[in-house]
């Protein structure tokens, strides 16, 4: 059935299932960057490390990022995820603001009250997603442009390093480090500087805490509501060996409940456990929501000793993501963590020629 106003990727995952790009911080680690790269001579007095903070390379190593989304796009990705994962002014602040705990304080509302107040957070958090989105930009349409095949840039909004749905204080289980509100602000600043750069999607993705997801999307109605500009949003939760969101606890059915009245392009599951271990609860999401299905999952358990740091290779990642497609659970497949362009050109030609999870709504075909 052929919506008036159905977007391209919809039409695509009509007749094909769409390829998502893999790991940014895996295919980053490849590059052997060191502390001083990623400082640069913009934040070489620094006080605290930076090197795990990889959505700054968008701003220091701007030419390794794009090469990372041009190497996933010749891999065969029909979607690409900006490098903004903890692109919030609430992330940023790990990087840039003193810990109160490292001297008798705690972390609490008032506290993160001023990290969203704070001017150089907002404008370095708006920095990283607005020139990521434009650096995905510029590679999804030239290499498109190249293959006469449309390319997606997808405005990738990842969790927080706290949350909304647990106390971090044993003895008091009502307290909260942040409030919602302070989330959606800073999730909607997030939302807004994508859309700047010019993402087509807005993927709100590795969801473990429920909480802070309902806040992003509350977030992403009101931007789009304010500012008159709406955009496709998909949705892609982590679980545990349960089925469970991995903080708030939610099982895989009950995540999909707490967030369809948002009515995504699609839902699905990423990171997690590797594909193997993922498969009953991507089965069960499935057969409960009535739109598009993704899935990528990381490659395997971590492993220490092999080159990506986890187990599974292209090969198995393209075993895996072949058989959930002959079984007819997904319209969006790729990889998470430890998934290289290598993994995604493997998940790509396995996955080519293989139809799409039909798509049921109201019990007919879609």
């Amino acid at each position: 059935m052929t919506k008036a106003n159905q977007h391209p990727l919809e039409k695509i995952m009509e007749s094909r299932i769409a390829i998502i790009d893999g790991a940014m911080g895996t295919t980053i680690r490849t590059y052997g960057m060191k502390e001083a790269d990623i400082r640069g001579e913009r934040f070489k007095d620094s006080t605290k490390d930076l090197l795990n903070n990889g959505d700054l390379f968008s701003i220091t190593q701007p030419k390794m990022i794009c090469d990372i989304h041009r190497r996933f796009l010749e891999a065969g990705a029909d979607i690409i995820e900006t490098n903004t994962f903890g692109a919030t002014s609430i992330t940023q602040s790990e990087f840039f603001v003193e810990d109160p705990r490292e001297h008798g304080g705690r972390k609490d509302p008032e506290f993160y009250q001023k990290i969203i107040d704070d001017p150089m957070l907002g404008s370095l958090a708006w920095e990283i997603n607005e020139q990521s989105a434009l650096q995905c930009r510029e590679w999804a349409d030239r290499v498109g442009s190249a293959t006469s095949r449309q390319r997606f840039v997808a405005g990738a909004i990842g969790p927080l390093t706290v949350s909304l749905s647990n106390s971090p204080d044993a003895d008091d289980a009502g307290f909260r480090v942040v409030t919602f509100d302070q989330v959606k602000t800073a999730y909607m600043q997030q939302v807004r500087a994508l859309i700047a750069g010019g993402v087509d999607l807005l993927l709100v993705e590795t969801i473990f805490d429920s909480l802070n997801a309902k806040a992003a999307l509350v977030a992403i109605r009101d931007v789009f509501d304010q500012d008159g500009k709406e955009l496709p949003v998909m949705i892609s939760a982590a679980v545990g060996r349960g089925g469970e969101t991995l903080i708030s606890a939610q099982t895989t059915e009950a995540f999909w409940n707490a967030v369809e009245h948002a009515k995504p392009l699609s839902v699905g599951l990423n990171c997690s456990l590797g594909p193997d271990l993922m498969y009953p609860f991507l089965e069960e999401l499935s057969e409960k929501a009535n739109v598009a299905i993704s899935c990528y999952p990381n490659a395997g358990l971590p492993n220490p000793l092999s080159e990506t740091g986890f187990d599974l290779g292209p090969p198995d990642m393209a075993r895996y993501l072949g058989d959930f497609a002959r079984e007819g659970m997904i319209n969006i497949a790729g990889g998470c963590c430890g998934n290289t362009p290598e993994h995604i050109a493997a998940i790509a030609k396995a996955l080519e020629g293989m139809p799409p999870r039909e798509l049921v709504r109201n019990g007919r075909a879609a």
